[in-house]
Formats: structure tokens, C-alpha cells, sequence
């Protein structure tokens, strides 16, 4: 039996629509699921509890589950791009900002909260870093358990936790916190893990609980379209047959085209796990 998966699509790809119009389009295209993007345009921590009592009434409506994400890059500092993190001295704002995106999760019915570590500030020495992180972090953990949703920690290109290697190290670090669990992204293990993306999918299962995807090429950190890049994705559907959670289509830089680009997508998509459970049914 194919089990089918939860598509997704990440609301950064999106910037041009009204969050409403963005799980409208979705929904009409045949997803089960949206990433809501925290960012200006859409949806803030601290948005009246009428406006995200709206949105999550119209994602049931339209059958839409959600997940959270923190990755906008001008969200906190119109200059500079993802400032501050939890690495920086000024990491406070960065700390509020996701207790309100958690509080933003809960009320929205959306049980994951991505976030990622960040680029270590070049005078800020690599241990220092990372006792700055597991700190930040298990302050983070103990909101999200009054909070009731689990952290989605993404190994990210460039940061600190680049590698499902960071992402272990850190977990250990934090104890094996239940709730700290882990967003993979299918381009990144192809752009940098030293395994098969397939593999990388097999040992992120434990952990996984949320998954954005894309195409991409070795070594080159760049979000594509499917056929764009190097990845054979009926393999990894296959590796990721009974994960639960969302598969959100990550394409951040393609609003210009966004209900073209989600459309193919999906049908990308459908086509792919349609060729995994085919080849599922010859072994």
C-alpha cells in the first residue's frame, strides 16, 4: 500500500500574496499542508489573537495543516540578514522572537517550530559559540514545553550546525530533550553531508519532524526547482514513506511565479512518490 505524504509548501515563496490568498492557492492545488513563514507581510509573533484565530480557522477550513517556520531573513533588523541569532550578544531579540513564535504556533494548531543556529560571529570563539547555543536552546525547550510544540532544529549551510553532525552533537548536548526534534532539508544533504541523500533520510527517521525539500547540486547552496539540480528523488520518497509530518516545498526565491512554481511542484512531486512506490511493489 503507497502511503501518501503530507505535500507542503513553505509561505516564503509566496511574498507576493496575502498570507489568506497563499493556503487558498495551496489548497486548491491539491496540498494538505503550509510552512507559515513568520515574516513581514504575513504573519508576526504578536499578531492580534483575531488575526490567527482567522488564519487557523481558514487553514481547517481548508484542510491545511501547519508548521512554523523562523527563517525570514530582514524579520528583526532591516539591515542586516538574519541578525541577530542565538550566537550574538544581542541574541535576546532573537529569543523573543521565537517564545512568540512558539505562543504563534500553539494558537495556530501547529505542533513544530523550525529555527536554525546561525553564522558564528567571526570574534566569537567556536566553543563559546556553542555553549551560547545549548544556553539559548534549553531556555527555548522549556517555553516549548509550556507551549505544548516541538523545535524543528535545522542543520543549515554556512552556520554553526551546518550537518546532521552538528544536529546530534547538539541534541546530545541538550540531553536528548524530547521535544527538540529535526527539520531536514532534502537539498542541504545533497549541497554538503558526506552521505547519499537517501542515507541522510535514514538517519534523520529517529528525529525527524519535519522535512522541507527542494532540488539542488553538490556543493552549491542554492534552492531549485525539481529537475533543476542533481537529486533522485523516488529513492528518498521512498526512505521517507510513514514520516508523518509535513514535506514543504522550500523555494523562497520563486514568488514571482509562485502558483506556477508550487503547481509544478506538487506535480513533480506526485510523480516521484508515484515511481517509489512502484518500485517499492517490484522487491
Amino acid at each position: 500500500m503507497t502511503v501518501l505524504m503530507n505535500w507542503a509548501y513553505c509561505t516564503n515563496g509566496f511574498r507576493d500574496h496575502p498570507l489568506d490568498q497563499t493556503l487558498e492557492v495551496l489548497a486548491d492545488l491539491g496540498y494538505t499542508g503550509a510552512a507559515v513563514s513568520l515574516d513581514h507581510g504575513h504573519l508576526m509573533p504578536g499578531a492580534s489573537p483575531a488575526e490567527v484565530g482567522r488564519i487557523a480557522a481558514l487553514a481547517e477550513r481548508l484542510g491545511l495543516a501547519l508548521a512554523v517556520e523562523t527563517g525570514g531573513r530582514y524579520t528583526l533588523d532591516p539591515r542586516r540578514k538574519h541578525f541577530p541569532t542565538l550566537l550574538h550578544d544581542e541574541a535576546e531579540a532573537r529569543v523573543r522572537f521565537l517564545r512568540g513564535a512558539m505562543r504563534t504556533a500553539a494558537d495556530l494548531g501547529a505542533p513544530v517550530v523550525h529555527l536554525w543556529s546561525g553564522i558564528r560571529p567571526p570574534e566569537v570563539p567556536e566553543q563559546e559559540a556553542w555553549d551560547r547555543l545549548v544556553r539559548q536552546c534549553e531556555r527555548l525547550l522549556s517555553e516549548a514545553d509550556e507551549a505544548g510544540v516541538t523545535l524543528g532544529f535545522e542543520p543549515e549551510p554556512g552556520m554553526l550546525v551546518a550537518d546532521l553532525a552538528g544536529y546530534e552533537r547538539l541534541r546530545d548536548l541538550l540531553g536528548g530533550h524530547p521535544r527538540f526534534g529535526l527539520t531536514l532539508d532534502i537539498g542541504h544533504c545533497r549541497c554538503l553531508e558526506p552521505y547519499d541523500v537517501t542515507e541522510c533520510v535514514e538517519r534523520a527517521l529517529p528525529h525527524l519532524v519535519h522535512v522541507q525539500i527542494e532540488d539542488m547540486r553538490r556543493g552549491v547552496h542554492e534552492h531549485l526547482e525539481f529537475g533543476e539540480g542533481e537529486i533522485d528523488f523516488p529513492p528518498v520518497l521512498a526512505a521517507l514513506d510513514g514520516f508523518g509530518g509535513l514535506v514543504a516545498v522550500e523555494l523562497a526565491r520563486h514568488s514571482h511565479a509562485a502558483p506556477d512554481v508550487a503547481r509544478r511542484s506538487i506535480e513533480f512531486l506526485r510523480r516521484a512518490h508515484d515511481l517509489a512506490g512502484a518500485g517499492r511493489s517490484r522487491r
